[in-house]
Formats: structure tokens, C-alpha cells, sequence
């Protein structure tokens, strides 16, 4: 049996551009012989389609949608995901299902069983679970069809109390067909290929896996669909950040010659490929093309230019350097070399002037009050009204350039550079940031030196640099990812070395910020906890602060 597996870039709840895609690869597959083509979980609504999935009118698009595709399999089958409803009178409305189609109709339906509710995950709230278990007959062979989750309920910590594939190994099928939408982080692609190749040595069966690819606004999938024969061998992996189509033969791919898995990437490569993807489907599936940034000369605005550049081009950039009296000319020449590198336009504007007017009008209620974070925040929104103003005057998307670190621990401005429509780097710590910049500049320099080596600074009172209000970013950066990440408490960081003082402060920082992260835009989702839809904490706390 030839198997064609179509890797997708999907866009939710555009049912047509959905359905299009879906019928190209049908007739491809048809064109080169194959018998079947597998298409990734959900892949008609889209992933995740949160709660468009509680509006009846979506469900019925993605019923309509599903009867044009099954028309289209006529001499091929197809299996497809979507949403489906529930007929029973218990339990939730829908399920997420795959759709088995063929002789230009839909021949059976299949459920998702394990339904994760952790992270960024939240299908419970949506779906019922399945609990009835079915093999697919076609020509001759037996498919077990499972959806994503289905197949990580192995080895030694079990999330849940059943597996589908106990259940469906009964039935003695032939091979194992898992539909996804496993989303990235730098440490995806390690545990998904072991997930995978530890059901094919359990099971004994050869697996056929596909799964989406693109970003869906913060969550970022990577495709890397892949086949994998019953001794264990991988037989074909697809690429990753793009859409991809290829076939396997059942029957060959237990005699092919092994496939050289690929050399992953070292983690900044991955995280670098992924906002680039991130940045260019932002803009992409809403229908922007042009982006603006404020330009500081500092190492976070840099970086964020340049993946924007190579997401969208360099004429669909507009940078703004935002100078203020406490700006170097260092920092200015920075920025401007920075745009003339990458052939941006940009502009200067001096916000002294409307600074000293600020400070005119709020003279009489700050008459006898000493120069603090007040006036340093009203330059800092000075700059985000600019820029908000230009982009509302042109229709540009404002870019953020903070970082997780600055994220993490309240080191921003609200409604100044917390502004904007998409946080490029708020899953990227600082230390992080300075090794992309290296990366990029890895064979010329692109980003001038001096932005990378230059102490980080905010540049909104005289001489001041970020070390005067944190800890140095290489133990800031571990403590919060100890934390953050690896939800180490006080205890357990003072413990590993850290001194108290410095761990009790930023704990504290951390917790009483939340109230700013509810208001950021959303963060473009690299690693395996970061902010946004995947942690959620509470603002009215009392815990470490």
C-alpha cells in the first residue's frame, strides 16, 4: 500500500483556503499512485480552534468542508481530522475525530481518546474522550488510526489510565496511523522522535505520523512528519518550518535502506527558524504586510529587526530610532548602521521635546520631587505613542522587543515598549538574545559589534544600565529558568547555589508582575513553559511575594 502524507500549514477557520490545500494534495497523491494520503489532527477547522468549537456554524463549515473532500476521494482514499459532534446525550458536544474517506464518502469515523489539559493544551474542555476501538479494513490492510495524544501515554510516567494502542493492538492491525498537531519548543523534535519510536518497538507495527506545520498566532508547529518501519528503522522524515508531501510503500518500507536521521539543529538555529516562521504567518494569515519597531541600538530591538526583515523583507520594515536626552550617540549610530545593513527605511525622532512638555504639564503635581521611574516610564510611553501613532496613521503592525528575561520580572513599561501587536522575543531570555545576534552574525557581521558587546541598557536616566536594577543576565536568566521552567522553588534554587537574597527578590518580581503580562501582546511560544495560554497564574496572590 502507497501512503501519501501531506504536511500542512493550516489556517484556522479559513475553511476554504483549509479545504484547498487539502484537495491539492489529494489529486498530487492521486497523480503518483497512491492509495492513501493521511492529513495532519484537525486539519480542516485548523489547530487550535478554541472556542470557535462552541459556535454551531463552525462545526457545520467543517461537515460541509468534510463533504466536498470526500467527494474528491474517488480511485484514493483519504484520512482527514476534524471536529465532529457528539450524538449521545452525555458527555461533551463534540470530539476530535479523524475522518476516514473513500469511494467519494466518508466510511467511518474515529475519536481521539486521551485528551491533554495540561499547558498549552485545553481539548477537555472541548471534547469527549472515546472509548470505543476500531481498526480501518483497506485493501487488504488493517490501519490503526490514533490522533496525536493517543500514542504518549508510554513508558514509565503515565499521564493517563488507558492507551488506545492496547486496546487497538487486539484487533491486530498491519500499521499504526497517528494524525497531529504537536507544537514546537527547542526540545520537541527530541521528545516527540522518542515517543514515537517507542510505540514502534512496543507494538511491533511500522507508523505513518504527520503532523501540522506553521504558526497559529504564539504556537508555532514544526512539521518533521515522519515514517518509521516495524524494526524501528525511519524510512522517511519531512521537513521542518514547511509544508512538505511525500509517499511511502508500505511493503518497501520494511526492506529500505535506513534513512539518516537528520542532525538537529543546534537549539538557537531552531528557535531562530521558528520566529522567522512565527513573525511571517503572524502577518501572513491576518493579512498584514508591513511591520514598524522602535530601534534603541540595543541588542533586543536588533535581533527583532533583523527576523522581521527575513520574514517579511526589508521594504516591509520601518524602523524608528526614538532618541532622548539620555541616549548615547553610540546607541544611535548602532541603530542606524543596523538599517543600513539590512537596507531598512527608518526614521529619527527626538522625543525631548515632547518629554519637556510632559514634564511642563506635570510640574505642579511633582513640584519638590526627585527625577525617578515616573519620568523614566513617560519617556518610555512618549515612544509608544509615537509608534503607535504611526502605526494606526499607516497601517503598520507594531513589533515588541522585549525579551522573557524583562518579561519574567516586570522590567518594562506598560503602554510604553510593552506596546505592540506581536512580542517577537518574549519567550527568548537575554542571554538567549545575545547568542541568536552572535548566530546571525556567524559568517558577517550584520548586527554591529558594538550592539552585542555594549552593557544592555534602557538608556531613561544618565549613565544607567540594567545591571543597576538586576542581577547580571547569565544568573538572572538561570534562577528564572529554574523557575519558570523547571518549577524550582525558593528552597530548592537556594539549595543549588544561589544566594537568597538575590532568588527571594526575583521569585518576588516574577509573581508580583503577572498584571503585565496579562497586557502584553502575544509571545511567540519557543520553549516548553513559557508565558501566555501554557502558564497560568493568578494576579491577586499571595505566593512568594
Amino acid at each position: 500500500m502507497k501512503i501519501a502524507l501531506a504536511q500542512i500549514n493550516y489556517h484556522i477557520g479559513n475553511f476554504e483556503n483549509n479545504e484547498i490545500k487539502i484537495l491539492d494534495a489529494i489529486r498530487k497523491a492521486k497523480k503518483e499512485k497512491a492509495d492513501l494520503v493521511v492529513f495532519a489532527e484537525l486539519a480542516v477547522s485548523g489547530y487550535p480552534p478554541r472556542d470557535f468549537l462552541e459556535f454551531d456554524d463552525f462545526i457545520n463549515k467543517c461537515y460541509f468542508s468534510l463533504n466536498r473532500i470526500a467527494k474528491e476521494c474517488d480511485g484514493i482514499a483519504a484520512i482527514v481530522g476534524s471536529p465532529t459532534r457528539n450524538p449521545g446525550t452525555k458527555g461533551k458536544d463534540l470530539f476530535n475525530s479523524a475522518f476516514f474517506l473513500s469511494e467519494g464518502e466518508v466510511k467511518s469515523v474515529h475519536h481521539k481518546t486521551l485528551l491533554p489539559n495540561y499547558d498549552i493544551f485545553d481539548e477537555y474542555r472541548y471534547f469527549e474522550a472515546n472509548s470505543v476501538f476500531e481498526i480501518i479494513e483497506f485493501k487488504g490492510k488493517k490501519l490503526a488510526i490514533t490522533i496525536c495524544e493517543d500514542l504518549w501515554n508510554i513508558g514509565d510516567d503515565l499521564l493517563y489510565r488507558t492507551n488506545p494502542m492496547d486496546e487497538l493492538i487486539k484487533l491486530e492491525p498491519d500499521v499504526m496511523i497517528n494524525i497531529a498537531a504537536s507544537p514546537f519548543d527547542y526540545t520537541a523534535e527530541t521528545r516527540r522522535k522518542k515517543i514515537l519510536f517507542e510505540n514502534v518497538e512496543k507494538y511491533k507495527l511500522p507508523l505513518v505520523y504527520v503532523n501540522h506545520v506553521g504558526a497559529q498566532t504564539e504556537l508555532l508547529f514544526d512539521g518533521g512528519s515522519l515514517a518509521i518501519n516495524s524494526k524501528g528503522t525511519l524510512c522517511k522524515e519531512f521537513n521542518y518550518f514547511e509544508e512538505d508531501f511525500g509517499i511511502v510503500d508500505l511493503g518497501e518500507m520494511e526492506t529500505s535502506p535506513v534513512v539518516p536521521e537528520r542532525q538537529k539543529p543546534e537549539k538557537i538555529a531552531l528557535v531562530h527558524d521558528a520566529l522567522v516562521m512565527g513573525i511571517n504567518n503572524y502577518f501572513g494569515k491576518l493579512g498584514f504586510t508591513k511591520a514598524i519597531l522602535g530601534l534603541s541600538g540595543g541588542i533586543d530591538s536588533a535581533l527583532t529587526l533583523v527576523l522581521a526583515v527575513k520574514a517579511l523583507g526589508n521594504n516591509n520594515v520601518r524602523a524608528i530610532l526614538l532618541p532622548s536626552q539620555f541616549s548615547s550617540g553610540h546607541s544611535i549610530k548602532d541603530a542606524e548602521d543596523l538599517a543600513k545593513n539590512l537596507d531598512v527605511p527608518y526614521d529619527i525622532i527626538p522625543i525631548e521635546e515632547p518629554y519637556q512638555s510632559f514634564d511642563k504639564t506635570l510640574k505642579p503635581l511633582f513640584e519638590g520631587m526627585e527625577f525617578n521611574i515616573a519620568e523614566e516610564n513617560i519617556q518610555a510611553r512618549i515612544r509608544g505613542l509615537i509608534l503607535m501613532a504611526l502605526s494606526n496613521k499607516f497601517g503598520y503592525i507594531l513589533l515588541n522587543t522585549s525579551n522573557k528575561s524583562e518579561a519574567a520580572v516586570g522590567y518594562g513599561t506598560l503602554y510604553g515598549d510593552m506596546n505592540g501587536g506581536l512580542s517577537v522575543l518574549g519567550d527568548v531570555y537575554k542571554m538567549e538574545v545575545f547568542e541568536m545576534a552572535r548566530y546571525i552574525n556567524r559568517e558577517q557581521e550584520v548586527i554591529p559589534w558594538n550592539t552585542i558587546t555594549k552593557p544592555p541598557s534602557a538608556e531613561l536616566r544618565p549613565d544607567q544600565k540594567d545591571s543597576d536594577s538586576l542581577p547580571d543576565y547569565d544568573i538572572l536568566d538561570e534562577i528564572l529558568f529554574q523557575y519558570i521552567e523547571k518549577r524550582r522553588g525558593p528552597n530548592e534554587l537556594i539549595q543549588m547555589g544561589f544566594d537568597a537574597k538575590v532568588v527571594h527578590r526575583i521569585l518576588k518580581l516574577v509573581n508580583t508582575n503577572e498584571y503585565k503580562r496579562y497586557q502584553t501582546p502575544p509571545m511567540l511560544r519557543v520553549s516548553p513553559k513559557a508565558f501566555g495560554m501554557g502558564r497560568r497564574m493568578p494576579i491577586v496572590a499571595r505566593y512568594l511575594t
